[in-house]
Parts: structure tokens; C-alpha cells; sequence
């Protein structure tokens, strides 16, 4: 069976799309610094302006919505949806931050597996919005989406555990340990995205 959203006004998905372009553009530059680890100072203030793009689309978004009588689906998915979004972006941006005011000197292999695992849930993500208007393409998206967050999970144990084990120095683990779990956190967040974008496939599929 073929679903579809006729919207009402298109505006919306367009802005969406957008939108979800700009973060995985931040999640990719993210990326880039987990792994090429170096000139950070310079890659933090790139990250910086793309959230500042990711702002003004959200900003943006807030502002049709607020002048819309009619929507193409339910206004607080609209909101939901564009909040969201704008969590991921912020959550990298402010890891990135906290990369250079703890003076982290390289990364680990965890931190690595964890940019990956973040840019892959945000590359479903971005299909998944480009699939608003043919709701029967998106579940595939949203399983792989849990599916990765699942493996998040797994890796943040793991990591935390192996941080204890490994008897590091106390001011290190502290560092390390707040930055595993906020890396973690980014896959959460895309899981709310993916749950958002679920309740609008159940309410007009």
C-alpha cells in the first residue's frame, strides 16, 4: 500500500529537508575532528557556524509555524520534529566544545566508534525526512536508527567499564567518562528523532 502526505503546504518539508541537510553537515564535521584530531581550535569555530545555520533554520521553522492556520501534519510534530533536530546539532557542537576546554590530546578508538555510530543515525535520519512525503519508505530508516542506538549503548558500557578496570588517572576517567556519556547521549537523540518520525508514520500512514 503506497502512503502519502498531500501537504497542505510543502514549505514545511522543504524546511525540513534543509534542516536535516545542515545537521548532517555538523555531524560530518564532528566526525572530522574525532578523526583527524587535529587543528581543533579551527574545526570547534566551523562546527560553531554551522550550528549557528542550524539555529536559523529552526528559528525559521518556529516562525512558519506560528503563521500557519493549516499544517501538513500535526503542529507538535512539527515542533517536536524541529526541536529535536536542533538537539543533535547542538549536542556535537558542544562535545566539540568540551574537546577543547578539557585539552583533550587525541582521541580513542571509543570516541571514534562513536562519531561513526552518530553520523550513520543521523545519515538514516536524513533519509528518513526526505521520506515525509512517501511515509512507506521511512521504517526501514527508523529500525536501523534503533538498531544503532542499541549499539551505542552497548559501546558506552563497555567504554565506562573498561575506564575503571583500566585504573586511569581520576581527573582522565572524569574527562573521559562525561565524554562517552555525551556521545552516547548524540545517539539518544537521534532516537528521539526516530520515535517523532514513528508517531507521524502511525498517525498518517
Amino acid at each position: 500500500m503506497r502512503f502519502s502526505l498531500a501537504p497542505r503546504e510543502e514549505r514545511f518539508f522543504t524546511m525540513f529537508e534543509h534542516s536535516v541537510d545542515v545537521v548532517v553537515e555538523g555531524v560530518k564535521a564532528f566526525k572530522e575532528l574525532i578523526d583527524d584530531y587535529a587543528d581543533v581550535e579551527k574545526k570547534v569555530r566551523h562546527l560553531e557556524g554551522i550550528e549557528a545555520k542550524g539555529d536559523e533554520n529552526t528559528h525559521r521553522m518556529v516562525d512558519a509555524l506560528n503563521r500557519s492556520f493549516v499544517t501538513p501534519i500535526d503542529r507538535e510534530d512539527i515542533h517536536k520534529l524541529n526541536s529535536y533536530l536542533d538537539d543533535i546539532l547542538d549536542h556535537v557542537e558542544a562535545l566539540a566544545v568540551r574537546f577543547q576546554l578539557f585539552k583533550v590530546q587525541e582521541t580513542t578508538p571509543e570516541m571514534r566508534e562513536f562519531a561513526d555510530l552518530i553520523l550513520q543515525a543521523t545519515l538514516q535520519i536524513q533519509k528518513a525526512v526526505h521520506s515525509l512525503t512517501r511515509l512507506d519508505r521511512m521504517m526501514p530508516f527508523l529500525m536501523e536508527i534503533k538498531r544503532l542506538e542499541n549499539l551505542a549503548d552497548d559501546l558506552s558500557h563497555k567504554a565506562i567499564a573498561d575506564l575503571f578496570e583500566n585504573g586511569k588517572d581520576p581527573v582522565e576517567l572524569i574527562k573521559l567518562k562525561e565524554l562517552y556519556g555525551r556521545m552516547e547521549s548524540c545517539v539518544d537523540r537521534c532516537n528521539d528523532v526516530a520515535n517523532v518520525l514513528e508517531s507521524i508514520v502511525v498517525k498518517n500512514g
